[in-house]
């Protein structure tokens, strides 16, 4: 499971690949138009999307001629389960830390003037 996790995440690390994400959960769509709104060849768009294939993110399929792609929820249901291990935490208050530590700086300074 560590190496799935790892090549999702390194997937879902370039900005490209997001974008392909995104516009993948609105429809599925050819290979063509996945890269028309890129300033990048056909041939980068294909390679950012063998990386997603293989991080399991989407599934590529050849209908006639045209390839399709579509966005695979598995993967990112595996991430976001793994992610979801540190919603444990409480999130960190600044404020109250900050205070708690202003408190203990005076307890110490007393200590140290007695």
């Amino acid at each position: 499971m560590t190496d799935r996790l790892d090549q999702v995440f390194a997937a879902l690390a370039d900005p490209t690949r997001r974008a392909i994400l995104s516009m993948l959960l609105e429809d599925d769509m050819a290979v063509t138009d996945v890269a028309a709104p890129f300033d990048i060849s056909l041939a980068a768009v294909s390679k950012h999307l063998a990386t997603l294939s293989r991080a399991g993110l989407i599934v590529q399929e050849r209908r006639g001629r045209v390839v399709w792609c579509k966005l695979d929820p598995g993967a990112l249901a595996a991430a976001s389960t793994w992610m979801q291990g540190f919603g444990q935490f409480e999130p960190v208050h600044l404020d109250a830390f900050e205070q708690f530590l202003a408190a203990q700086s005076l307890v110490e300074a007393d200590r140290a003037g007695d």
